[in-house]
């Protein structure tokens, strides 16, 4: 994602892994958004009972973070990919086999989870790829129980002081990312029904979480 040009294969694995170019895309995901991961988490509370979701898991790595946060809970991760869906199964193995965490194959804007059944939903690196972010973000809203969470972590947004912000802009008609800008992020998720909305950022890092609480 670093660089963004048209035709890039490696926007295309961004959006969606798949073969031996996406296996290694998902390996460097886990290792290389640890660190804003857990910046942006460091913002929410994840209480040990919790049932969570994380929309979009990639290769699983914030998956296993939040599993051995809920203790005594349960994480689920969903994404649309094949590829993301085999590659977090076997980085959580061993939290599937004691019936800690499920993975499933799923698209945000039609999540396969009854209503109101998550404490929690994180999304990380991927609001920006969402077919439609409004639409999107009210299913999340959908399958979180009252005063539940959203929070979403990205290193890359409209108005970050980075190069790699700086070239997402240049390039957004033509990869087809959703940027928004800090107050953009405030209004879309107030807009889509959340309450207590906070953004935070890191701009010369170009790092931002939003949180929003279904009422």
């Amino acid at each position: 994602m670093k660089t963004i040009v048209v035709g890039n294969p490696r926007v295309s694995q961004c959006q969606k892994p798949t073969g031996w170019l996406g296996l290694f895309h998902l390996w460097r995901m886990n290792s290389r958004h640890s660190n804003v991961t857990d910046w942006g988490l460091a913002h929410i509370s994840v209480e040990k009972q919790y049932t969570i979701l994380d929309v979009g898991c990639g290769g699983g790595r914030t998956v296993s973070k939040l599993a051995a946060a809920a203790t005594q809970g349960k994480v689920y991760g969903v994404d649309f990919s094949e590829e993301s869906v085999a590659a977090s199964k076997r980085s959580n193995a061993r939290w599937i086999e004691v019936g800690r965490v499920e993975i499933r194959n799923g698209s945000v804007s039609q999540l396969p989870f009854p209503d109101g059944m998550f404490d929690v939903v994180t999304a990380v690196e991927t609001h920006f790829w969402w077919p439609n972010l409004p639409s999107d973000l009210r299913e999340i809203l959908r399958v979180l129980k009252p005063g539940g969470e959203l929070i979403i972590i990205a290193e890359i947004y409209k108005g970050a002081n980075t190069t790699m912000a700086r070239l997402a802009e240049k390039y957004v008609s033509k990869t087809g990312m959703t940027l928004l800008s800090v107050d953009e992020h405030r209004s879309v998720l107030a807009n889509a029904g959340y309450s207590d909305v906070q953004i935070v950022e890191e701009r010369d890092k170009g790092w931002i979480c939003g949180v929003g609480r279904k009422p």
